[in-house]
């Protein structure tokens, strides 16, 4: 009889493999973002203002699949400590535009040298990073196509 990917033990599980790394880059982020008083979901935020500055929160939440509710607050923080500003739109007045502040334009390259610091604290020899995002992509999108 041949063996089923769920009568595998625990550590050849591969949810609890993604599940393991997933931890590990959140803990690995918030140590980095920690003298900046961010947290990674908070990190994520910047990252897609970054890309793309003055933008709705829908369009926020779409890019990270965040819900408005579990946005709202991150985002809240991200203004009462200078990150980032919000208005509202002047097309439609139900909705609202966030902006990186000066600290949160000035911030990313600092930033991102404490993460880069804290990466390479880690043993990372032998892993092709550019080669998992991608097979990582394909399973997102794989799970993606099943809701």
């Amino acid at each position: 009889m041949e063996e089923s990917i769920f009568d595998r033990p625990l550590e050849d599980q591969l949810c609890f493999e993604v599940y393991r790394a997933a931890n590990g880059f959140g803990k690995m982020y918030n140590r980095a973002l920690k003298d900046f008083h961010l947290t990674f979901p908070q990190y994520l935020v910047l990252l897609a203002l970054w890309d793309e500055d003055n933008i709705l929160i829908k369009h926020i939440g779409d890019r990270l699949g965040m819900g408005i509710g579990t946005l709202n607050p991150i985002l809240n923080r991200l203004e009462k400590q200078g990150w980032l500003t919000k208005e509202p739109s002047l097309l439609d007045k139900r909705a609202t535009i966030v902006s990186l502040s000066e600290k949160g334009v000035t911030s990313k390259k600092v930033i991102h040298l404490a993460i880069l610091a804290e990466v390479n604290e880690c043993d990372l020899e032998g892993v092709d990073g550019l080669f998992l995002m991608k097979q990582l992509k394909l399973l997102n999108n794989a799970m993606e196509r099943t809701d």
